[in-house]
């Protein structure tokens, strides 16, 4: 428990102060909840790492699955961010990969997804490595144990942005393609370079230089009735506006008709532990995400082993 009281006083001490030292404050974080995934999880699923599923080197997914759970199961994506131009699907040695483990002791298939980065790979290159992977998992998850009829993605800060992207895009010829439902958590859903933006060069890099495009690139300009189930989640604490940004996705989703979808902030927590926080005992919003994606097609094949009581109640 030493190690929870730590995560515990960390949250609460960075929370209101979490913009203005963001990276320091996600080491802090991402080390302080290694430790607690290392003292609080039980031994994790099967995992197959590094599977390809394209060509780059960085077309590579690693597959969680649960071997006592007969399939096929249904299948969650996890897209990782990095402000475009960092990041890949082990931040840490525990993290990503206690988000595809914890869907995986839910009875799905966690698949922890790993990209192309700017400026190599410019928009639209995260969402053409999802549409990618997609395709991929539609032709050979099934020998992995995978449903690919119930498959849904989860992006989390810039692979928010490439979900909402693949969820949404006009300009994109499969979009919303191989998916049940989708959730963005802390996503980027507006382009911009603004002088608040800690990330804006990553911007630049994935988006390019000319400003007066971001409007028309920004997935909250892309919002229409008939687009796929969407899940919104921010955090308490944000890097700037992406909390303002995820809101006001939600309202142009409601008021554009679109009724197939949620919204949460998150109390107590930051951009960073949104996500680091899956699997140590405190599954509210997980509990949330698998509610969503069994009501619209992916539910899992049995009910989820009960958790241990939670460390840190939301």
């Amino acid at each position: 428990m030493n190690a929870a009281r730590t995560v515990d006083a960390l949250l609460a001490r960075i929370g209101p102060a979490w913009g203005d030292d963001i990276r320091t404050h996600r080491d802090l974080v991402l080390d302080a909840y290694t430790s607690l995934l290392d003292t609080t999880s039980a031994a994790g699923p099967a995992c197959t790492r590094n599977v390809a599923y394209g060509p780059d080197p960085r077309h590579v997914l690693d597959i969680y699955r649960d071997p006592a759970l007969a399939g096929p199961l249904p299948v969650v994506v996890f897209m990782h961010g990095g402000a475009y131009v960092r990041g890949d699907k082990d931040v840490t040695s525990r993290v990503y990969a206690n988000v595809p483990t914890w869907f995986a002791r839910q009875g799905y298939l966690g698949v922890n997804l790993e990209y192309r980065l700017a400026p190599g790979a410019p928009y639209p290159g995260g969402a053409e490595d999802l549409g990618r992977a997609l395709a991929w998992m539609e032709e050979n998850i099934g020998s992995h144990g995978g449903d690919p009829g119930r498959m849904v993605a989860i992006g989390h800060s810039a692979g928010g942005t490439h979900v909402a992207h693949h969820a949404l895009d006009p300009q994109l010829p499969y979009r919303g393609k191989g998916l049940r439902a989708a959730a963005i958590l802390s996503g980027r859903l507006r382009a911009d370079a603004l002088a608040a933006n800690p990330n804006a060069a990553g911007v630049r890099a994935y988006f390019g230089n000319d400003e007066s495009r971001y409007e028309a690139l920004s997935p909250v300009s892309m919002v229409t009735p008939d687009a796929l189930p969407l899940f919104v989640a921010i955090a308490e604490y944000e890097n700037p506006l992406l909390d303002v940004y995820g809101a006001e996705f939600f309202h142009r989703l409601r008021a554009r008709g679109h009724r197939a979808n949620q919204f949460l902030m998150l109390p107590r927590h930051n951009h960073m532990s949104i996500m680091a926080h899956f699997d140590t005992g405190e599954d509210f919003l997980g509990r949330q995400l698998c509610d969503f994606f069994e009501r619209y097609g992916a539910p899992p094949n049995h009910a989820p082993r009960a958790m241990a009581p939670a460390l840190m109640a939301p």
